[in-house]
């Protein structure tokens, strides 16, 4: 995995890393909490021989019972293993454990090369673990000295002398919260990396222009961060200023929408334009409607058509007059003058809305007298057609046929790579061509896969100066067309080159 993607899945994910890392954080209190306290107390003697400490000025004797005491140490430590010393204890302390449970909390060792022997006990207060440390080093000590002696009244030759009293511990020694604490918010942090990896790797919802491109071959021409403030009725951007305050981020994305368009093939740039998306919601009609006014802002002649003979939204959007047009033309009930509508102080932009809903949209938007219209439009004007979505109904990919290509519109985080694939089978099975893909509502900030983030406010001149920037926007597409063939946007050439014959 590389550092850009691994630093893309954790800015999309760190809440959820975040949270799973408290999570195992809060479960491992609670475990501590849950945990009965186990307090450890240590208790420590020696062994020694009779020749040690008795006053006796024979070295040899002395280096003779440190010996003994050396080789008798390790057998000692066994000892401390003997139901007999639990049973001192017991009784020593009035326990009511058995000895075998109370031998297992007890451990009695010895560091190699001393005499010294230590016994660390555990109990669930700090004064029992003392006690019990001290009360089996006793027990030890009087089992040792019975062995020497044989049960007698002798001298022993070795005996256990027992050390300094027990220390009563002041903290826990189980369990270790902070230890606790630390395994459990890396075990959540692990968790949450595992789960943000996953989601990465199983996530196939289309994020990036990247993953479009290299999955399906297909240019992004576009990227239309989202709007909030977007509703049913209010959808479009400005038409008489380059700035439009709120919606600034969404007015350049379209214009440099319009641009990619327009750079598609400079010689014979596409006149037909159907818009369309894989699934209802990804927003292609608001695309199409704001694509075709930044168009006529530049000075072309625009013809946007609603397309969707069944769900259509064009006038509904432009707040234009519903209940005729394409429909009433396609079937002779009068004529494109009659029932076209324009918008606002947009002169050049020509608005046909879907019309009457027929039984069987997809053979009218299949017919002659369509592509016939689509013809005739496009001789003086760019035509935009808003089509229904590829994958319910293949109303789209008859309109691609006799159109220059689709403009396909995904939601950003909604569609999926498989949905994008099979849209554009969908429009290569019927010979249609794809002009490229649109991203539709990137967020603008925060946390995700997205490469493509408008982060930025920059705007382009003060509120005095917007009509003039809109004129040098003009200016500039209006050069842009001269450059390319010689005629301006209001005047396109006849091209019929380009179409599909029938």
């Amino acid at each position: 995995m590389e550092l850009q993607t691994a630093l893309r899945i954790l800015r999309a994910h760190w809440v959820s890393i975040l949270v799973l890392g408290l999570v195992g954080v809060l479960t491992a209190a609670g475990w501590a909490f849950l945990q009965p306290r186990v307090y450890n107390a240590d208790a420590s003697g020696y062994v020694a021989g009779t020749g040690e400490g008795g006053g006796s000025s024979d070295s040899g004797s002395a280096l003779l019972a440190n010996n003994l005491a050396l080789a008798k140490v390790v057998s000692y430590v066994d000892i401390g293993s003997w139901r007999s010393v639990a049973e001192h204890a017991i009784e020593k302390l009035s326990l009511s454990e058995s000895p075998e449970t109370l031998v297992r909390r007890v451990k009695v060792s010895n560091v190699p090369g001393t005499v010294t022997i230590r016994v660390d006990a555990s109990a669930g207060s700090p004064e029992s673990a003392r006690d019990l440390a001290e009360a089996w080093l006793e027990g030890m000590s009087d089992e040792i000295e019975s062995l020497e002696t044989g049960g007698g009244t002798g001298v022993a030759s070795v005996r256990l002398v027992p050390g300094d009293t027990a220390r009563l511990p002041t903290s826990p020694s189980s369990p270790n919260t902070q230890l606790a604490l630390l395994l459990g918010g890396a075990l959540g942090i692990a968790a949450g990396l595992a789960y943000a990896i996953a989601r990465y790797t199983l996530d196939r919802r289309i994020r990036s222009a990247d993953l479009v491109e290299r999955e399906t071959g297909v240019s992004v021409v576009g990227t239309v961060p989202v709007e909030k403030t977007f509703s049913n009725t209010s959808r479009l951007v400005s038409t008489t200023s380059a700035r439009d305050g709120r919606l600034f981020a969404v007015s350049e994305a379209v214009r440099e929408l319009r641009t990619n368009i327009q750079f598609m093939d400079v010689d014979h740039p596409p006149r037909v334009i159907v818009v369309t998306s894989p699934l209802p919601g990804d927003g292609k009609s608001t695309i199409s409607g704001n694509l075709a006014l930044v168009m006529a802002a530049a000075g072309q002649n625009v013809v946007l058509i609603d397309g969707d003979l069944r769900r259509p939204m064009v006038a509904s959007v432009f707040g234009l007059v519903e209940g005729a047009g394409l429909t009433d033309v396609l079937s002779g009930r009068a004529e494109f003058d009659d029932v076209v509508q324009s918008y606002g102080g947009t002169p050049n932009l020509r608005i046909l809305a879907a019309g009457r809903t027929p039984p069987n949209p997809s053979e009218v938007l299949g017919s002659d007298r369509m592509r016939e219209l689509m013809r005739r439009l496009a001789i003086d004007s760019t035509v935009i057609v808003d089509a229904p979505p590829l994958l319910p109904v293949t109303d789209a990919a008859v309109l691609t046929h006799s159109a220059d290509g689709a403009i396909i519109v995904v939601g950003v985080g909604r569609t999926t790579i498989e949905m994008l694939r099979k849209a554009i089978s969908t429009l290569e099975r019927v010979g249609g061509r794809a002009l490229g893909v649109v991203l539709n509502r990137v967020p603008k900030s925060g946390g995700s896969y997205h490469d493509y983030r408008y982060t930025g406010s920059y705007q382009s001149a003060p509120d005095d100066d917007d009509a003039l920037v809109a004129e040098a926007v003009g200016a500039s597409d209006a050069q842009l067309t001269s450059e390319r063939g010689g005629s301006s946007a209001v005047e396109p050439p006849l091209r019929r080159s380009r179409r599909r014959p029938g």
